[in-house]
């Protein structure tokens, strides 16, 4: 005689949304504002989800924040922290009362997420707190692209870009979850200096045995050529970093944002909404696309400089 057979139980309904990560002044906050009014704009529900206990002054309407549970001058105060130690502990106390998160998610069950993470590195290279978060969402079916900002004036310093790339292939690789790294504030990369070369060098992390020549030039980090040329191979085996040009004022730029994200996380293939020919196509561009894009923020913001990389390399 058979056991009488269980219920399967139901699956828990489908979410989507992006976690927005990276460190301290990348702009993180300004990118949630930003992309919450745009994404109302096309008429996608969207709440604003605050895990920053550090974030006391919020420009954008916030639908759960974190500062119920836990803040980062308490943790400071009553512990006698300081504030990256206090982040790792709000993070681990997140961790710990995650029941307190899912309740409060569960009363927006109908929209897109959009979550404002903290700025500290070391929570998305190597410490598990944050990591076991994003794990949980994912058990509570949420399908999250983790959006990484990074300041884009770093590009005209070839070291920082070097350890910026370090930085992003170890967190892709630590957080796992479908990946997008983003150079933020596109309209300021030449504040700090002019570009090596020209953009799509950058986002697409081309050759990167030029940007060695180029900072083998430096007096400085010529005696760490060896170790440079190792963090390149690195990057350059696993093939994984590229970025996408952003401006949160330029709404092409966030429509390309917008795109790849969609695309990563699987939305634009979702059945929670009618989809219409836009967005299918924006689902389908490929890599010309993407370089004609690239092509079309290096007019707006960026000197125009019409040599070819290798006669940059040979004036340097």
């Amino acid at each position: 005689m058979n056991a009488p057979s269980q219920k399967a139980r139901p699956a828990p309904p489908l979410h989507f949304g992006q976690v927005v990560i990276g460190p301290p002044g990348s702009g993180k906050t300004t990118y949630c504002r930003g992309m919450q009014e745009f994404l109302t704009n096309l008429g996608r529900k969207v709440v604003v989800v605050n895990l920053d206990p550090a974030n006391e002054h919020l420009p954008y309407e916030c639908a759960v924040d974190i500062s119920e549970l836990v803040t980062l001058d308490d943790v400071m105060e009553g512990l006698k922290l300081g504030p990256n130690g206090g982040l790792i502990y709000c993070m681990e106390y997140l961790e710990t009362n995650i029941d307190w998160l899912e309740a409060k998610l569960k009363q927006h069950h109908d929209s897109y997420f959009l979550f404002d993470c903290p700025g500290q590195v070391e929570l998305y290279t190597h410490h598990s707190a944050v990591k076991n978060v994003f794990s949980q969402l994912s058990k509570w079916n949420f399908r999250l692209t983790s959006v990484h900002l990074v300041d884009s004036h770093y590009c005209t310093d070839a070291a920082k870009f070097i350890s910026v790339l370090c930085t992003s292939l170890s967190t892709m690789l630590h957080v796992e979850l479908p990946h997008v790294n983003i150079l933020s504030k596109m309209d300021l990369i030449e504040q700090y200096g002019k570009l090596a070369f020209n953009l799509d060098f950058y986002t697409e992390v081309l050759d990167l045995s030029y940007l060695l020549d180029h900072l083998a030039a430096d007096p400085f980090f010529k005696k760490f050529l060896h170790l440079n040329e190792k963090l390149a191979e690195v990057i350059q085996d696993y093939s994984l970093v590229s970025f996408v040009p952003l401006n949160v004022q330029d709404r092409e730029s966030m429509v390309q944002v917008l795109r790849t994200v969609d695309k990563a996380n699987g939305y634009c293939f979702g059945d929670l909404e009618e989809r219409n020919l836009q967005a299918m196509m924006s689902a389908a561009v490929g890599a010309d696309f993407q370089f004609d894009a690239t092509l079309g923020v290096q007019e707006r913001y960026v000197e125009s400089n019409k040599q070819t990389v290798e006669e940059e390399v040979m004036n340097l």
